[in-house]
């Protein structure tokens, strides 16, 4: 079954589903659904900060999404790609989506000139991690992440 990827910016007849299919993904980690105001937050990251959203389709409905976010990499006067969100429905995994909406990604940011592609995941998404590896990711050696709640 073939996979039909569409980048969705919020005039696009398909955001509608995008942002629901968006909005299951935060249900999935546990956040209460709330689809007007999923869709009125993903419409402004996409809007007023360039967040990007690609949505992979099969038989025309949304099977998948991920969104990317352009950075400064500044000590080499360049700039980095960052995949923010990966998900795909659960009634759609190992069938490939995954893998073709971070190609996809990885095509995209070789073509705008990135330096690099960066992701975090969970440490116990096993599936996730493997198929990062396949693609060549690798963890950054003497590398922390650290972060500081400012709202709860």
């Amino acid at each position: 079954m073939p996979t039909d990827l569409v980048r969705v910016t919020p005039e696009h007849t398909g955001f509608p589903a995008a942002a629901t299919l968006f909005d299951d993904y935060r249900a999935h980690y546990g956040h209460p659904s709330d689809p007007s105001a999923t869709a009125g937050w993903l419409a402004r990251q996409i809007t007023a900060y360039g967040l990007t959203l690609t949505v992979a389709l099969r038989n025309g409905r949304p099977a998948g999404l991920i969104t990317t976010l352009v950075l400064p990499a500044s000590l080499r006067l360049g700039q980095a790609c960052s995949v923010r969100d990966l998900f795909v429905d659960p009634a759609q995994r190992r069938n490939g989506v995954a893998r073709a909406l971070m190609e996809h990604a990885i095509a995209e940011a070789r073509t705008t000139g990135a330096l690099r592609i960066s992701l975090q995941t969970e440490p116990g998404n096993a599936a996730a991690q493997a198929l990062y590896a396949e693609l060549g990711f690798r963890p950054v050696p003497d590398l922390d992440s650290l972060t500081r709640t400012l709202r709860s």
